[in-house]
């Protein structure tokens, strides 16, 4: 992988931190991994833990950030989300899948696309 692609996505997550942050979640780990993959973000919103993919592109000329998350990478973050919560010994009420796209726009101004409850 490039490194302008991974200081990309290292900002974009960067960026996702802070607008669920600015949603009034708790990050309380990033980047965290295992054998099975990596989480980008893992956030509490009130009881619940939210695992958050995050992908960033520079356009939408092979389409958008979001639909780069296929099933089968829903299903792989739902296996993430219990390895986490077992190496954590962590407790919730709900265990919420949510992906963030971001775009920057010719000006380098992040546009976000917040879904939540994927898988």
């Amino acid at each position: 992988m490039g490194t302008e692609r991974v200081e990309r996505g290292q900002w974009g997550e960067g960026v996702a931190a802070q607008h669920l942050m600015g949603m009034g979640m708790e990050i309380i780990d990033r980047n965290w991994r295992c054998r099975q993959g990596e989480i980008d973000i893992v956030a509490r919103d009130g009881q619940d833990i939210v695992i958050c993919e995050v992908k960033t592109r520079g356009s939408q000329r092979f389409g958008t950030p979001l639909s780069a998350v296929t099933p089968a990478k829903v299903r792989r973050l739902r296996v993430l989300a219990s390895r986490w919560l077992a190496a954590h010994e962590a407790r919730a009420r709900k265990v919420r899948l949510d992906v963030i796209g971001i775009v920057i726009d010719g000006d380098g101004v992040p546009i976000i696309e917040h879904v939540r409850g994927v898988g």
